[in-house]
């Protein structure tokens, strides 16, 4: 079982920026890719960012340009980056992680942006 820790939400103004942080109970070595997703009020959940293993990145066309996906290997820890906020970025954001056909995802965290 892998256990996904998130932190780093929060109330920001738009414009103003925040970074989320996700801890994994294993290390990055095990995991196939790991990525941010996240699920407004009567919306469907849709991926932000993610990062492979071997460190590649894919980003939803909403984000690119504001937000960055990183991580840190020795802390099996994953970033998000969240700058330019944006009101429509405000949702439960999720941490998920893929080993190999399997799913998990962590309790998630709530961004909210002000107009």
């Amino acid at each position: 079982q892998v256990q996904l820790v998130e932190s780093g939400g929060g109330l920001v103004q738009a414009g103003g920026s925040l970074r989320l942080s996700c801890a994994a109970s294993v290390t990055f070595f095990s995991i196939n890719a790991m990525g941010w997703y996240r699920q407004a009020p009567g919306k469907q959940r849709d991926l932000v960012a993610s990062i492979t293993r071997g460190g590649g990145t894919n980003y939803a066309d909403s984000v690119k340009g504001r937000f960055t996906i990183s991580r840190d290997i020795a802390k099996n820890t994953v970033y998000l980056q969240m700058n330019s906020l944006k009101p429509e970025d405000t949702a439960v954001y999720y941490c998920n992680s893929r080993i190999g056909s399997y799913e998990y995802w962590g309790q998630g965290t709530q961004v909210t942006v002000s107009s």
